[in-house]
């Protein structure tokens, strides 16, 4: 169990090259048929490479956690936190919420945290049920709790815009760990509390 109060969230990422996204933009909408004449489209691929990097880029922040000196023992749940990603085989956008609880074992978390904690793993080619699980997983290592729910519900692009072009459809996923898994009751409390029907 981690005792410190204050754990860093740092995510490794290869160096970015923006003059070569750039590049590699412009040469990307000019293989598309896309002409970079016009004065709205002359800044475009220097707007793309920025836009992609600034979704690929995830915010540090610090960790807080305190002890759980009164020994609260039920669910805290953050519900509908925004939530942006990019699915990584289209790298086109999904958003959506996040519906965040858990319960606490000897610390218990700054609420924002789990707002920030989400965002962190969205800032990156994503795939919705991945991320879902990196939530869960990483707040059970962080906080040890006894209990860990993590539902995400978000619409993808990748289907409303191409494909089969259902817009306004969801894609729900969850992760449930520890008792929040194994205990039907806390299990459906949990599902309730979120505001998702199970």
């Amino acid at each position: 169990m981690h005792s410190n109060a204050a754990l860093q969230l740092v995510h490794s990422s290869p160096d970015r090259d923006l003059a070569a996204a750039e590049i590699a933009a412009a040469a990307f909408l000019r293989a598309l048929g896309v002409s970079l004449e016009s004065e709205g489209l002359r800044g475009t691929p220097g707007r793309m490479a920025r836009g992609y990097a600034e979704l690929f880029t995830p915010q540090t922040f610090d960790l807080t956690t305190f002890p759980n000196d009164e020994g609260y023992d039920e669910l805290v749940i953050s519900r509908d936190l925004p939530i942006r990603s990019v699915c990584e085989h289209h790298m086109l956008p999904f958003a959506g919420t996040a519906h965040i609880g858990y319960l606490p074992g000897d610390r218990i978390i700054g609420l924002s945290k789990l707002a920030r904690v989400a965002e962190h793993f969205a800032r990156r080619p994503q795939l919705q049920e991945r991320l879902t699980k990196q939530i869960a997983d990483w707040l059970a290592d962080q906080l040890q709790p006894r209990g860990v729910g993590v539902v995400i519900e978000a619409e993808h692009t990748c289907m409303s815009l191409r494909g089969v072009q259902v817009a306004g459809s969801r894609t729900v996923t969850s992760a449930l760990l520890g008792t929040l898994r194994d205990d039907a009751r806390s299990r459906q409390e949990f599902f309730a509390l979120a505001g998702v029907n199970a």
